[in-house]
């Protein structure tokens, strides 16, 4: 965990996948290299390729500093760990970064998501968990509008995306562009009744 204060950062919400995994979801920060480091080494070739746009095996340090450098206001992180797990391992990681921030530009209300599940846990509803959880935190930073840019042969990601509202806008040499609205989005998993997991996150975040 960072050690800055942040509005979220002493939050712990204890969630359950599909399959009744017990997961805790927190916010990421600087702290958080090697948990990071070690989901990324369990990633398999093609999930890393998805994510990354690259199946190298070693991602760089200084991409996952970045990828902890979690300020809570231009780049927003929540990570899940296995509560039942031996050590507690991260398993998933999701992230929205604000456009502008990092060029000298005023930065906006819109930023850009990305999200990863290690293999194991896939399809047991741990990126929908985790997205409710960076939407709440999206809207209390003022992010109302997140740029998605996914290779096309993602369609887990895309359905993901398309299940929360959001559109595809364009596609070019094999990445597709889809824009998502972060309180259409939210009010989409506040009514799927059917995520008991997200339900539980939107709960314990006051997002009722």
């Amino acid at each position: 965990m960072a050690t800055s204060a942040r509005p979220f950062d002493n939050i712990r919400i204890h969630s359950r996948l599909n399959d009744g995994t017990a997961v805790l979801l927190r916010t990421i920060g600087p702290d958080d290299e090697a948990l990071l480091r070690d989901a990324i080494a369990k990633l398999s070739d093609e999930s890393r390729y998805l994510r990354f746009f690259s199946p190298a095996p070693v991602i760089p340090d200084a991409v996952v500093e970045r990828l902890a450098a979690a300020d809570g206001e231009h780049h927003i992180a929540w990570g899940a760990l296995c509560s039942e797990c031996e050590g507690q391992p991260a398993i998933g990681a999701v992230r929205a970064v604000r456009h502008g921030s990092r060029d000298g530009k005023p930065a906006g209300p819109v930023g850009e998501y990305s999200v990863a599940v290690v293999d194991a846990f896939h399809g047991q509803g741990l990126a929908r968990i985790m997205t409710a959880a960076l939407l709440v935190d999206c809207l209390r930073a003022g992010l109302t509008r997140l740029d998605v840019h996914i290779l096309s042969e993602n369609r887990a990601a895309a359905a993901l995306i398309r299940n929360m509202g959001g559109h595809r806008k364009d596609e070019s040499q094999g990445v597709a562009d889809y824009v998502l609205d972060v309180a259409a989005g939210l009010e989409r998993l506040r009514r799927d009744e059917g995520a008991p997991g997200v339900q539980d996150v939107l709960r314990q975040l006051g997002y009722c």
